[in-house]
């Protein structure tokens, strides 16, 4: 966790000596209030990573979290709560927008690991794309990192599609939401029967990653097309499939002629004598496959680093 975090905490006296150990051991800088009007204006002054309420001392504590979590700013901030047992059994969890709580007495480890995990979940929720819920880029490229920094064997892959614009210009962006929630389905539902460790990401439009094992990369890849190729023609209206083309708008604004949607996929894998330094050499290598994997796009098209090196 990064220093300097500051947390806003609107708590009593008793646990302040505590909740500031263990606060600052996870970087955190706190600040403390015991009025609510204070914490308030002191939250909006300066809006931090973590807010901490005690139920215990705070009298309108339904209608601050509702302030609180009313606001956009404050939306992914994780909210913690702390409370007594008997409290906690009158809490009425659909009713307030809480990410956790911890129950009196304190534990140090379960209350520092709480915390974390809060953050963790938090920042994975924010990160995550809004149409099909995958991790996103920031996830992406830690996960990249991790990998690479362990030395650990994998292959990375990158799902495009192909005549993507084309099929939105012609039918809609309703329509092509469902292209990009079918092929998100797809590549997770062949790598969900993969062994090992794997991964899915969501980069941004039609941009998809894949994290396997170096020796399931070209099955995995092979299993992707199959299904997107069988499925596919379904999203066309049936005098368009029948055609196996539609006229749409190119980038220059000119009507063309498009086939149906296809795939381009690129694999680099990091294993044997061919590692990867960091992640922007992932994505370079990625890159330059991506354009071979694209250069007939009127069919599905899978490319592998096949070099003993990738300098």
């Amino acid at each position: 966790m990064k220093e300097n975090n500051k947390a806003f905490l609107l708590i009593s006296e008793k646990d302040k000596n505590f909740l500031k150990n263990c606060l600052k051991e996870l970087g955190y800088q706190p600040q403390f209030c015991e009025k609510e009007i204070y914490f308030l204006e002191k939250l909006y002054a300066s809006p931090p990573n973590l807010i901490i309420l005690d139920l215990d001392c705070n009298s309108s504590f339904f209608e601050t979290i509702k302030i609180i979590k009313s606001s956009p700013i404050f939306l992914e901030v994780p909210l913690i709560v702390l409370c007594s047992l008997e409290k906690l059994e009158n809490i009425n969890w659909e009713d307030i927008n809480l990410d956790d709580f911890l129950v009196r007495p304190f534990k140090k480890i379960e209350f520092i690991k709480r915390l974390d995990l809060a953050k963790i979940r938090a920042s994975r929720i924010l990160d995550a794309n809004p149409l099909t819920k995958l991790p996103g880029n920031t996830t992406i490229i830690s996960k990249i990192q991790q990998l690479i920094a362990r030395n650990q064997d994998f292959a990375l892959g990158y799902v495009d599609l192909n005549h993507f614009k084309a099929y939105n210009d012609r039918y809609g962006f309703v329509r092509g939401d469902e292209v990009i929630k079918l092929l998100a389905r797809i590549i997770t539902n062949v790598i969900s029967n993969i062994p090992g460790e794997t991964f899915v990401g969501h980069i941004g439009g039609d941009d998809f990653v894949f994290i396997v094992p170096p020796e399931e990369a070209e099955k995995v890849a092979k299993q992707i097309i199959e299904y997107f190729d069988q499925i596919i023609p379904s999203f066309y209206d049936q005098e368009d499939r029948k055609k196996g083309i539609i006229i749409s708008k190119d980038r220059k604004g000119n009507l063309q002629k498009f086939p149906l949607m296809t795939l381009a996929i690129a694999i680099v894998r990091n294993w044997g004598n061919y590692r990867l330094k960091h992640y922007g050499q992932a994505i370079k290598v990625i890159t330059e496959l991506k354009k071979w994997a694209k250069k007939d796009r009127s069919k599905s098209t899978y490319v592998m680093e096949r070099r003993s090196s990738p300098e």
